[in-house]
């Protein structure tokens, strides 16, 4: 007897494993990838990287899983994208809607360091605790730009080139020493909604007005004390005690337990705690008296299986997915750990998901600052043409979308955007960096034997001549038109309208929507049901399209139609140059580009 109890030990408790009640865990410290790379090589370095799909759809799973019964969020002080914080507190929000214990926890919100961001992601969750050593450096939103016009100058640098039109400023960062008036107006306007969409959001979670949210950011950082004396966090606590209170709430619990269908209609309040640090329950193990942990990534995945097997929902969505630097060619990842978005890889992504009958619709996913104009209307007349052909296209953009990166979606048949994406830009520079007086000062003499006026109007050791700036001049404005044209007409606004949204603004996704550039504000789910909707496919399955095999990723592609134009491994020395310039806002032939790497903090 009791050899055969010791024997059936083991599968009671497999068990209790798969039925006992789940903690769904959650570190967001490491930040948020918008996808895994596609090659081999990359695929092993990103192993332990998240993707934003990944959380997002895991935590929406798990608000309607009877087994899972809280969610834990351990949250720093290291930026994160902002939309992408928007996408996450959506899904915590749907996860609490369902009735269930959402807890975050931080060490700092900052260490001696903004936080804002981090911390107004935190406060989409019921509980927030604090290290009684940590800090809320709740300290406002900054946008900055770092002007390199005095510096080039003294090494004997300038830059020669145009921009279409007064907002398109990515150029002032070489030939400025500070704002011009409209950069500093569109920044100011930036900041503002940003401000603004962080103080709502932080006074709806917190139980606050706006207004108090503005006076705290005026004084922080605060100290732990002062955050919980303020309302902004419910406890200070360190890890263990978290998770042991945490987990004592399911002591006992067996099965599936709670998180029926009325608990998913339920909207659960913020939450309050009575900020004590002293003695808590001693953590379950996990055994039939306690809840296990599970990644939310892991969650996911174990649940996911049935989307492998799309032909027996009679179709799917097909999930592209573009981010980067956008550059004719291939999609490339490069050594320096950037990626750049390559036409020929998006485009023949495209002309697959038409050509598939099982694809009943695109959710084309972009989360770029633009690049090159040719290589941004090869996909955006891709766009165009999976539109003709009947299969609908809904674009979500992710924390940015601008310049370029609006180029390639305003063909789509809808465009979703987070408040907080960065998008517009309409507009277009080019240029070059004139490098005369650094090479006299070095004594480099450089000359050429040309066949043409204008055989070597881009080098880099001499000037625009009159006829050459006629010829900038000319692609500057022959490019914009085209740019605010393509809006107009797919868009369907006026050209005034256009003109009250171009120029080369930045908006963020809320003015974005108010001026007819975006039709809906919401993430990757919302998104996903528009595609349903215009699919008339109701649930139906979302897959990263295309799925190569290990095989398909390391053979060439037979043809330019061949939907395995997989992206590059690593470029060789010159293609990360290149990446390093287009980063820096170096210009190429008339790009279209935003400005910086706009980080948010």
């Amino acid at each position: 007897m009791v050899l055969s109890v010791k024997l059936l030990d083991p599968v009671s408790r497999l068990q209790q494993r798969r039925s006992g009640p789940l903690i769904l865990e959650l570190d967001l410290t490491e930040g948020l990838a918008e996808e895994a790379p596609a090659d081999p090589v990359g695929q092993l370095m990103a192993k332990r990287h998240q993707q934003l799909r990944d959380v997002v759809e895991g935590v929406r799973r798990g608000a309607h899983d009877p087994r899972v019964k809280a969610l834990v969020a351990r949250i720093d002080g290291r930026p994160l994208g902002f939309a992408k914080v928007q996408e996450v507190r959506a899904a915590v929000a749907a996860f609490r809607a369902a009735g269930k214990d959402t807890v975050a926890w931080s060490e700092s919100f900052g260490d001696f360091g903004p936080g804002t961001v981090s911390y107004y992601l935190a406060t989409a969750f019921a509980e927030v605790n604090l290290l009684p050593t940590g800090s809320v450096g709740l300290t406002g939103v900054s946008v900055g730009t770092t002007f390199l016009g005095d510096a080039v100058e003294r090494l004997g640098v300038r830059f020669e080139g145009g921009a279409r039109h007064e907002y398109k400023n990515a150029p002032d960062k070489f030939t400025e020493s500070g704002y011009t008036e409209p950069h500093r107006e569109i920044t100011e306007r930036l900041v503002a909604s940003l401000s603004d969409q962080v103080a709502e959001g932080i006074a709806e979670g917190r139980g606050l007005t706006a207004e108090r949210v503005r006076e705290l950011t005026d004084r922080g950082p605060l100290l732990a004390a002062e955050a919980l004396e303020a309302g902004l966090v419910d406890r200070l606590a360190y890890r263990d005690e978290v998770y042991a209170e945490l987990r004592g709430r399911y002591a006992g619990s067996a099965g599936a337990g709670a998180g029926s269908s009325d608990a998913a209609t339920r909207e659960e309040s913020a939450g309050s705690g009575d900020g004590a640090t002293g003695s808590a329950p001693q953590p379950a193990r996990g055994g039939e008296n306690g809840a296990r942990l599970l990644y939310v990534g892991r969650y996911r995945h174990r649940t996911a299986a049935s989307e492998r097997m799309p032909g027996r929902t009679g179709g799917y969505i097909a999930l592209i997915t573009a981010t980067g630097i956008i550059t004719s060619g291939r999609s490339r990842r490069s050594a320096l750990g950037g990626e750049t978005m390559g036409a020929d890889t998006v485009a023949a992504a495209l002309r697959a998901a038409r050509g598939d009958r099982s694809v009943r619709a695109v959710v084309f996913r972009v989360d770029s600052r633009g690049g090159s104009a040719v290589a941004s209307d090869v996909v955006r007349r891709e766009v165009a043409l999976t539109r003709q052909a009947g299969t609908p296209v809904v674009a979500s953009l992710g924390d940015v979308a601008g310049s370029g990166g609006y180029h390639i979606v305003m063909e789509a048949d809808a465009i979703v955007a987070r408040p907080g994406t960065l998008t517009g830009s309409i507009g277009v520079y080019a240029g070059k960096p004139v490098l005369t007086g650094l090479l006299e000062r070095l004594g480099v003499n450089s000359e050429s034997v040309d066949g043409g006026a204008h055989a070597t109007m881009f080098g880099p050791d001499r000037g625009f001549s009159d006829s050459e700036w006629e010829r900038v001049n000319a692609l500057l404005d022959a490019t914009y038109a085209d740019f605010t044209g393509k809006v107009a007409r797919a868009r369907g606004l006026s050209d005034e309208q256009v003109d009250a949204v171009a120029r080369g603004r930045i908006l963020t996704g809320r003015d974005a929507h108010a001026g007819g550039l975006v039709d809906d504000l919401g993430g990757l789910p919302a998104a996903v049901r528009l595609a349903r909707e215009k699919a008339d496919l109701p649930g139906g399955r979302l897959r990263s399209f295309p799925v190569r095999g290990p095989w398909e990723r390391l053979v060439p592609a037979e043809s330019s139609e061949d939907r395995a134009q997989a992206p590059q491994s690593a470029l060789g020395l010159s293609g990360d140059l290149a990446e390093l310039a287009a980063r820096a806002g170096v210009p190429g032939s008339a790009p279209l580009l935003m400005p910086d790497a706009w980080e948010i903090r």
